[in-house]
């Protein structure tokens, strides 16, 4: 996996599953904290129909934080909301993946992937039963 997806699955992560990991983390995953963690705005850009002139669409929050591993691993996160301690956790979850990939990946990445796929998944459905196909009848008249 490159680091842009890993980043992007520990944004997607919730805060329990990354407490529940770093908790039973088999080493101590202490960080120094080098910026944040901090709140701000990012701004949302959007386009007419996807191909046309891009336009700010609005601001969103943010949460974002970087930590310094012991070992000189730095890593980065920045999350959707308020939640500092989710964005802690997932900057010393990137900053652990970039030194023991492997073990990122089974402990939390995998986890926090299925249950991603479970929920779109399960949207897919609702969607699905709701569903109306549109057919065109002929009248007998018209034939």
């Amino acid at each position: 996996m490159e680091r842009r997806e890993v980043m992007g699955i520990l944004a997607r992560a919730s805060v329990e599953e990354l407490r529940g990991a770093i908790e039973a983390w088999p080493e101590d995953a202490q960080a120094e904290l080098l910026r944040g963690p901090e709140t701000g705005l990012v701004m949302l850009r959007g386009r007419a129909g996807g191909a046309g002139a891009p336009f700010n669409l609005g601001e969103a929050t943010v949460a974002r934080a970087t930590v310094r591993l012991s070992s000189g691993e730095i890593g980065f996160s920045c999350v959707l909301g308020r939640d500092l301690e989710k964005a802690r956790l997932a900057a010393v979850f990137d900053a652990v993946w970039q030194r023991e990939a492997e073990a990122v990946d089974t402990h939390l990445l995998s986890l926090v992937r299925r249950r991603l796929a479970d929920e779109a998944h399960r949207k897919a459905e609702e969607a699905a039963a709701t569903r109306v196909n549109f057919f065109t009848m002929t009248r007998g008249e018209d034939q």
